[in-house]
């Protein structure tokens, strides 16, 4: 239809012309004007035609988990494509990680926190963090009876483990800082922003982007969410797949829902470690679009100069969950029931390892 319609145009431009004599030199002018127009505007009409009716949806809570298994395609993020394989390398390195430590019970690990004295009211007191991380939650914990108990015993096991990815964060950030203020930068610092630009699903290699992308989430946040995610690590999913936030995928490995249709829907994320949630977690919330307003609340704190807030950046988790608001409302009353913002300002031990190679 389209070709139909550019032949009789050139036939009337054509007949003008022959009818003035002007011969033939205007005629391959018209002719290649046409051609280059038309393979010019074509792409861009039929993009809009197959586009125009294009409605987005939220799937801002599965971006990070689906595609772990999808060989590296990309997903538009606002104007930028981000490309999985580079945003996942380090997560997919974790969640491949073969372990053969064995799922430890209950009463061994409550042992090992008391053989190391990490009790929560210790870490509420002197804000330090034993470096106990576990791979596995026990299958007991939705044993144990007592709510507080349990609750308490849940935030004894993640809570390593978030401070341990902030602590990645912070270090990550610290050296970012020392490159800004640089006025030159070394090879090493080229390749290591090079490898940050992609990990935070950067193509446009932006310092300031990079600079508001590359940072913490409040440890309180982190809890809650894993709280309300797990019913305090009881779910079936975290039980099964360390899913501690509730990541989907359509494709690859994960744990069907049970009252999801046996052949369509989503599945909830596996994980071999529980370390590997955490980080898809964080790094949803620091590249996702959908948490674009969290993360610019996060940098006016930053420029304020002001702790970090949960209960500020946690209005910014409406869409992390289909209720919405509602989502929001209960996260604010497991921080605040839970005085889970006693933990935001605590600092995670050096383990043996670390200690060993300060010496």
């Amino acid at each position: 239809m389209f070709k139909r319609g550019s032949s009789k145009l050139n036939l009337k431009f054509f007949k003008f012309f022959d009818q003035r004599g002007l011969g033939s030199l205007p005629r391959i002018f018209l002719s290649s004007i046409l051609i280059i127009s038309f393979f010019y505007f074509a792409p861009a009409t039929l993009y809009f035609a197959k586009n125009k009716s294009f409605e987005f949806k939220n799937n801002s809570k599965a971006v990070l988990a689906y595609t772990l298994n999808n060989n590296g395609k990309s997903i538009e993020d606002g104007i930028e494509t981000l490309n999985e394989n580079d945003l996942l390398v380090d997560i997919f390195s974790l969640n491949d990680l073969e372990t053969d430590t064995v799922r430890l019970n209950a009463s061994t690990i409550k042992q090992l926190f008391e053989d190391t004295n990490y009790t929560l009211e210790d870490v509420r007191e002197k804000k330090l963090v034993k470096p106990v991380a576990l791979t596995l939650l026990p299958a007991e914990i939705k044993m144990i009876e007592n709510t507080k108990k349990r609750k308490e015993f849940f935030i004894q096991i993640i809570l390593p483990l978030i401070l341990d990815e902030n602590s990645n964060i912070k270090k990550d950030r610290r050296r970012l800082f020392n490159i800004i203020n640089k006025s030159n930068n070394s090879e090493i610092e080229k390749k290591w922003l090079e490898k940050k630009y992609k990990q935070y699903g950067i193509p446009s290699k932006d310092l300031s982007v990079l600079k508001i992308r590359m940072d913490e989430i409040p440890v309180s946040l982190a809890i809650a969410q894993a709280a309300k995610e797990t019913g305090w690590g009881t779910s079936r999913f975290a039980q099964e797949g360390n899913a501690l936030f509730g990541q989907w995928t359509w494709s690859g490995e994960g744990l069907k829902p049970k009252d999801a249709d046996k052949n369509e829907g989503h599945k909830v994320m596996k994980f071999n470690v529980l370390q590997a949630s955490v980080r898809a977690y964080q790094r949803n919330l620091n590249t996702h679009s959908s948490y674009k307003n969290l993360r610019k609340a996060r940098a006016e704190l930053r420029d304020r100069g002001v702790p970090l807030d949960s209960l500020i950046l946690v209005k910014y988790l409406n869409e992390y969950a289909e209720t919405g608001e509602k989502y929001v409302e209960v996260l604010k009353k497991i921080i605040q029931q839970n005085n889970l913002k006693d933990f935001d300002d605590a600092k995670l031990l050096p383990s043996s390892v670390e200690l060993d190679s300060l010496i």
